[in-house]
């Protein structure tokens, strides 16, 4: 099981930091060949979609609110947020949700094996404010509403299947979801400022109608050990779901979570800070903290994550310099691009494509600062394997 731990050791703009002020040079260590650029090397000139990338890396427009996608004639929706890939044959499928409300929900987009966009359609309707998800190994979408008492809504990428309400996952202020297949369950995010982290476990893995609610308990220290105890009333009324269960650990506003070998991570805007429960262990601990890195943290934020076979995590910032930033498996974290130009927006929903060679993300409000001004991308090259 990867470790990550940047408390201890972080390569941030060319210098090193970390907790104490010593930095810590264990087996794991290992600065990049360019201090403080990363495994991809430093950031070029604005393109001409106006991001700034690593030299072999381009970029092109996808879709634009209120705008027809390609040569179809769907029109994409406002505000797009959070988002996930699927194979689709020899081509792949994007969704995407729309963080807005009333009337949010969720659209795909279609290519060929080439990266042609072959379709554009609708896969949710008539919901609130849906920001980030996850993808399941069953291949749906769980679309998330972040509002008060808010549900997730299970999709279907290829808008055959009609959109399922699934309330046995709890009523809360959802962000995102991230699915075990080890475990078979489904850890979920709560956008408050003093949210909890939960994970549902189906009655039957890859069938969401049933199942048990669980939130975490944990000390207030940030390392240490976890358990996992029963929401009595999921449906968050009268009683909401983070005040049901006396030692469950609060999140300074929960965002983007990530499975993947035996681990998961999970974001925090209100403090700026990825954490990680190494489920093996059931221990957590501080993955990356900005306020320990002396102002010089390229990744400030935090928001949605998504992760590589190469064991990278791949963070978007909300706000911040309007970047995604690497965090590698030895513990850099560099800057892997930044959008000129729209300080009034937000990055959302990266995810990679199939293969791996291409990944797609939005800003949700574009150069416009409004929802309907957002701008989906698509950046090629050779992302590390």
């Amino acid at each position: 099981m990867e470790r990550r731990n940047l408390l201890r050791a972080a390569v941030l703009g060319g210098t090193s930091a970390a907790l104490g002020g010593t930095l810590w040079r264990g087996a794991a260590y290992a600065a990049p060949a360019q201090p403080g650029t990363g495994p991809y090397g430093p950031l070029g000139s604005p393109d001409a979609n106006g991001i700034r990338l690593p030299g072999g890396f381009t970029s092109r427009v996808i879709a634009r609110s209120g705008q027809r996608v390609g040569t179809t004639s769907y029109t994409w929706h406002n505000a797009p947020d959070g988002g996930a890939c699927y194979a689709d044959g020899t081509g792949w499928i994007y969704v995407s949700n729309s963080e807005i409300n009333p009337s949010g929900g969720a659209s795909a987009v279609r290519f060929s094996s080439t990266g042609a966009i072959t379709g554009a359609y609708r896969i949710l309707s008539g919901t609130r404010q849906n920001c980030a998800g996850g993808k399941t190994p069953w291949n749906t979408w769980l679309s998330c509403e972040e509002v008060s008492l808010g549900y997730v809504y299970e999709t279907d990428p290829w808008g055959t299947n009609a959109a399922v309400q699934r309330a046995a996952m709890g009523r809360f202020k959802h962000e995102a979801a991230a699915a075990d297949p080890v475990r078979k369950a489904i850890y979920l995010t709560e956008d408050e400022t003093n949210g909890r982290f939960y994970r549902f476990v189906p009655t039957t893995w890859g069938n969401l109608s049933s199942g048990t609610l669980q939130v975490m308990v944990a000390g207030s220290a940030t390392s240490g050990s976890f358990t996992w105890v029963d929401v009595p009333d999921p449906d968050g009324s009268p009683t909401a779901t983070r005040s049901q269960v006396s030692g469950s650990k609060s999140f300074n506003g929960g965002e983007g979570c990530h499975y993947a070998n035996d681990t998961v991570w999970f974001t925090t805007k209100g403090d700026n800070r990825v954490w990680q429960l190494n489920l093996l262990d059931h221990t957590y601990e501080l993955a990356y903290d900005d306020s320990l890195v002396n102002g010089t943290a390229p990744l400030t934020g935090v928001d949605n994550i998504t992760g590589t076979s190469s064991g990278d995590l791949f963070v978007a910032e909300d706000g911040g310099n309007m970047e995604i930033c690497v965090i590698t498996p030895d513990d850099v974290v560099a800057s892997f691009l930044r959008v000129d130009g729209q300080s009034g927006s937000e990055i959302t929903g990266p995810a990679f494509s199939p293969d791996g060679t291409r990944l797609y993300f939005s800003s949700q409000r574009g150069t416009s600062g409004s929802s309907s001004g957002g701008i989906t991308y698509e950046v090629t090259g050779p992302f590390r394997s």
